[in-house]
């Protein structure tokens, strides 16, 4: 069974948990180790998730990375060491074969989902390809992502909501939009629950986010069907180098995972 029929074949909604942004191996380690604890003893499908780079921020001076080879090599060491599959954002097709090398599904940004250079060169790498709704679009209009992929020779692709812009500050979820992009779109659907809780666009130049509201988002998406839960988690939010304002605190991930699959079983 590959690794797509593994995440989307079983009754659990699965899992893409981790730390925004790869910082370091011990932190990557810790990360995971946690987190697949839980999803072992809980039998929620499992990826590990960080960007090897940031190619996105608002500033200059933003965290970006700490050297793509680097990144990527902690995250091929995550996936030996814990025998997990490892999920990484690309931002442009000489990302695609790359990243290819070290990760087993590759993330489209949502600025990023009509790309049609970048969305073909990763679905040509035959990875799996997660293509985020970009905060600018309607649910329907990612069949038309979803489409690129597989029209490029590769089935396993999965869309993400995350939230759509509200304002200049905000962001809010349609949540009749995962029903609808399962339909349109023919595939698995995602419910980023701490990126459609971030208020982007700050005077400082810093998102902003309501991590106060992630148990409620991600128990909203369970109940309305979502196929896979993304989360953001990090041992202090604070001290993140990359959107901490709508991280997880790691610590309490494990309570939320085991409501969550409670909530799926009832659900069912």
């Amino acid at each position: 069974m590959n690794i797509y029929d593994e995440l989307t074949g079983k009754e659990m909604f699965f899992l893409l948990a981790g730390p925004c942004v790869i910082e370091g191996e011990e932190m990557a380690l810790r990360i995971a180790h946690h987190v697949k604890r839980v999803t072992d003893r809980l039998g929620i499908p499992y990826v590990f998730k960080g960007s090897f780079k940031k190619a996105n921020r608002s500033r200059l001076d933003s965290f970006t990375g700490i050297g793509d080879k680097k990144a990527l090599e902690i995250l091929a060491k995550v996936r030996a060491e814990l025998g997990i599959p490892v999920v990484t954002d690309i931002h442009d097709a000489r990302d695609a074969e790359m990243a290819a090398g070290y990760a087993d599904v590759l993330q489209i940004p949502a600025f990023l989902c009509r790309q049609t250079d970048l969305l073909v060169a990763a679905a040509r790498t035959g990875r799996v390809i997660n293509i985020k709704k970009g905060q600018f679009l309607s649910p329907g209009a990612m069949k038309f992502a979803a489409d690129k992929v597989r029209a490029s020779g590769n089935p396993a692709v999965m869309v993400t909501e995350r939230g759509t812009t509200f304002g200049y500050q905000d962001l809010v979820v349609d949540f009749r939009g995962i029903r609808i992009m399962q339909e349109e779109c023919r595939c698995p659907v995602v419910m980023d629950v701490t990126h459609s809780l971030q208020q982007p666009n700050q005077g400082s130049g810093v998102t902003g986010g309501q991590p106060a509201l992630i148990e409620t988002m991600a128990r909203a998406a369970i109940a309305v069907g979502a196929d896979g839960i993304f989360i953001e988690t990090h041992e202090e939010p604070a001290r993140a180098k990359s959107d901490g304002a709508n991280m997880l605190r790691l610590e309490l991930i494990e309570g939320l995972l085991e409501r969550l699959a409670r909530l799926r079983e009832a659900a069912r």
